[in-house]
C-alpha cells in the first residue's frame, strides 16, 4: 500500500515552510528540496516511495513558494537564508540530521548545508547540479562553460546567459512570466530530448534576444503530459500566480552574497555518502560533456554517479528511474 501524502505547515517569528511528507513520523527523514520555479509537489513520485523504505519523507516548499513565506527583497532569497529555513525545518521534525536530498537551485541549499553542516547530513543527494558550482556565484560555473558551444565573444556566460538577463532586466524578466503563469509552466516542463544535444541551451539565447521566449510574449505550447497532469499545471500556475515570480526570480539575484557565504568554509571535501543524478538530456545544466561535475568528483569521498535518460525536470519526467537509484543507493547505506 503506498504512503499517502500529507500536509504541514512549520512556523516560527522568522519564517513559514509548509510542506508534504509521508512515513512514520519516528522514522529516520530523507528531506527533498526543490528548485526554480517548483514546488514540493515536484517529488509527488519519489516520497511515497521512500517512506515505503522506512523513512520519514517530506518536501518543502522553498521560500518564495506554494504555502511558504513571501518575501519582496532579493536578499532574502540568498542561500544562508534558505540553509536557516530547512535546519529549523529538521529542528521542527524532532530530528538532528537527516539524509537531503535536491534538484535545481534545491541542490546548491543542499551542497551548503553539507558544506557547513555535516553533523545534519547523514547522507546527501543531487539531481542535475553539482557540488561546488552553482552556490560558488558567478566563479563556480563560467571556468565550466563548453566554449566549443558556446564562444565567448557570442556567448559570454554560456548558457547561463539566462542568469545575466535577470541581472540586467529583472522586472522585465519577471513580468514576461507573471503574465502567463499557467503557460510558463507548460512551457518549462517538458522532457529532455536528444535531438538537443551538441546545440547551444535556449538559456543561452535569452540575453541576446531580449527576453525569455524570443522576448516576445509567453507561447501557448500544449502542456506535456508525460510530466505533468493537467491538475499538478493548474497547481503550479495557481501558486506561481498568487506569490509571483519575484521570489523564485530572486534566487538568481544572489551570486556576490552566495559566493561570500560560501568562501567561509571554502573547498570543504563531503565525507558523508553522496549520490548525484545526471540528467543526459539536460542542455542547461550539462555535466555529461563539460567539466562542470569535476569539483564535485575531486571532493566527495563517497561519491555514487549515475546517468538517466531524461532532461531537467528529471524527478518528474522519470520517476521510475530516478526513483530505482534512490531506492538502491538508500538500501546500501550504513
Amino acid at each position: 500500500m503506498t504512503s499517502p501524502l500529507k500536509t504541514d505547515t512549520f512556523s516560527n517569528a522568522r519564517h513559514t515552510t509548509h510542506y508534504l511528507h509521508a512515513g512514520d513520523p519516528a522514522a529516520p527523514a530523507v528531506i527533498f528540496v526543490h528548485g526554480w520555479p517548483e514546488l514540493s509537489l515536484s517529488w509527488r513520485h519519489q516520497l511515497p516511495v521512500v517512506a515505503e523504505l522506512g523513512y520519514l519523507a517530506v518536501a518543502p516548499d522553498m521560500r518564495g513558494y506554494g504555502q511558504s513565506s513571501v518575501y519582496h527583497r532579493h536578499e532574502d532569497y540568498a542561500l544562508r537564508e534558505s540553509v536557516q529555513d530547512m535546519l529549523e525545518l529538521l529542528e521542527s521534525l524532532g530530528k538532528t540530521q537527516a539524509i537531503w536530498i535536491g534538484h535545481d537551485w534545491g541542490s546548491p541549499v543542499v551542497w551548503t548545508l553539507a558544506r557547513f553542516y555535516p553533523e545534519k547530513c547523514a547522507a546527501v543527494a543531487n539531481l542535475c547540479v553539482p557540488y561546488n558550482t552553482l552556490e560558488q556565484g558567478w566563479a563556480g560555473i563560467l571556468p565550466h562553460v563548453d566554449r566549443a558551444l558556446y564562444p565567448l565573444e557570442q556567448y559570454p556566460a554560456g548558457q547561463w546567459e539566462y542568469m545575466c538577463y535577470y541581472e540586467e532586466h529583472f522586472d522585465e524578466a519577471t513580468a514576461t512570466f507573471d503574465s502567463a503563469p499557467e503557460k510558463v509552466a507548460k512551457a518549462l516542463f517538458r522532457s529532455g530530448s536528444p535531438e538537443n544535444l551538441g546545440a547551444p541551451s535556449a538559456t543561452a539565447l535569452v540575453r541576446q534576444q531580449n527576453g525569455w521566449f524570443g522576448g516576445g510574449e509567453v507561447p501557448d505550447v500544449p502542456r506535456d503530459e508525460s510530466v505533468i497532469s493537467e491538475v499538478e499545471l493548474q497547481t503550479y500556475a495557481r501558486h506561481l500566480r498568487e506569490n509571483t515570480f519575484f521570489g523564485p526570480g530572486s534566487w538568481y539575484m544572489n551570486h556576490a552574497a552566495n559566493a561570500a557565504f560560501t568562501a567561509q568554509a571554502d573547498d570543504k571535501p563531503l565525507d558523508m555518502p553522496v549520490l548525484f543524478l545526471h540528467g543526459r538530456f539536460d542542455t542547461t545544466c550539462e555535466t555529461i560533456t563539460s567539466t562542470l561535475a569535476e569539483p564535485m568528483r575531486a571532493m566527495c569521498s563517497q561519491l555514487s554517479e549515475y546517468t538517466v535518460d531524461s532532461g531537467h525536470w528529471m524527478a518528474q519526467e522519470q520517476p521510475d528511474a530516478v526513483n530505482a537509484r534512490l531506492v538502491e543507493w538508500l538500501s546500501a547505506l550504513p
